[in-house]
């Protein structure tokens, strides 16, 4: 086995602040612990979160790097204790709670999913954050079931694109809202049943015309703030509303008396600070259930675009730009 080096380069933040704060460091290759493999990165997700930690309100949890970067996919190329040897030299994309813009990057084994033939390491580096965030979300705290409907907002984003396609795939109605006519076309290419330009559109009353007045039953709202009165108002009784991002504002006013009467369920989570135990139950779950579409190479990420490494800068400014359809990559 080559030896391995004992420095990287990674991109880390001078601070908090705009994309040039992220700027290329040196930073001693980590070494993994128990229950742990260190991966020689390939290729790095670029995601939301990433930018509000660039701008100083998402902190690394307790013990995970400075590093921004939540997914990535590579090589194992060294072994925790207790790892199985057979790891050894295998292509996995890793959900991880930080550290993924740099050459090498830990990740415990139990949120690694092998990379099957067929699947680049870019495309999968692309899946691990939208896959674990729209499982988790529309199927284990939305409880979808086939032949219902689902609301989600940010149709053309990571998460957006791939609750479409896993929606689709396990017998739901997507119908998505977009902001702008391209974005609601490619929208629908991906495999939305409809698609909503919030733009030109209330999408209030799009959604009662689109169901006949009935309504959804689940919401997925990457939103909050005023924003969620009104997703409110899209769904059906015993509807389901799930918030898994606040761009739109901390808070927002409801009526409570319309909860209770249409027995509404309003919920939602954050993964990041979730335990290694509980990741690692979720990554189990899609591997039986999800990963053999992508397998069969049913399911694969749509990307919007690759930038090296050292440009992680333009990547943000990419993100930030709201153009993008997909997936944007880091190339390592």
């Amino acid at each position: 086995m080559a030896t391995l080096p004992t420095e990287m380069t990674a991109i880390d933040m001078e601070g908090p602040g705009e994309p040039d704060v992220l700027v290329t460091v040196t930073r001693p290759v980590p070494e993994p612990v128990a229950g742990e493999v260190l991966v020689k990165v390939a290729a790095a997700g670029v995601n939301r979160p990433d930018i509000v930690q660039r701008k100083g309100f998402y902190p690394p949890p307790p013990g995970a790097p400075s590093i921004p970067g939540l997914e990535i996919a590579g090589e194992v190329v060294a072994l925790g204790e207790g790892v199985n040897a057979e790891l050894m030299g295998q292509e996995v994309c890793a959900l991880v709670a930080g550290g993924g813009y740099a050459e090498y990057c830990t990740a415990p084994v139990v949120q690694c999913l092998p990379v099957p033939e067929g699947l680049s390491l870019q495309e999968a580096a692309a899946l691990p954050e939208t896959i674990f965030t729209v499982w988790h979300n529309l199927f284990e705290r939305a409880y979808a079931r086939e032949g219902e409907t689902v609301l989600v907002h940010g149709g053309t984003s990571g998460i957006g694109s791939m609750a479409i396609m896993l929606g689709k795939l396990f017998g739901l109605t997507v119908i998505v809202t977009c902001g702008s006519d391209d974005k609601c076309a490619a929208a629908v290419e991906i495999g939305a049943a409809h698609a909503i330009n919030y733009k030109s559109q209330d999408f209030v009353e799009e959604v009662k015309r689109l169901t006949d007045g009935n309504g959804v039953e689940i919401v997925i709202d990457m939103v909050a703030g005023d924003y969620v009165a009104r997703n409110l108002q899209c769904l059906k009784e015993d509807g389901r509303h799930v918030t898994i991002a606040v761009q739109g504002g901390l808070e927002a006013t409801i009526n409570m008396a319309q909860v209770m009467s249409r027995r509404l369920m309003l919920t939602g989570s954050t993964l990041r600070a979730r335990s290694v135990e509980f990741k690692g139950l979720l990554a189990d779950e899609i591997e039986r259930t999800a990963w053999p579409f992508v397998a069969d190479g049913k399911l694969r990420p749509v990307m919007d675009r690759s930038f090296p490494m050292a440009d992680a800068a333009g990547a943000h400014r990419h993100m930030e730009a709201g153009a993008h359809i997909g997936k944007i990559i880091l190339e390592v």
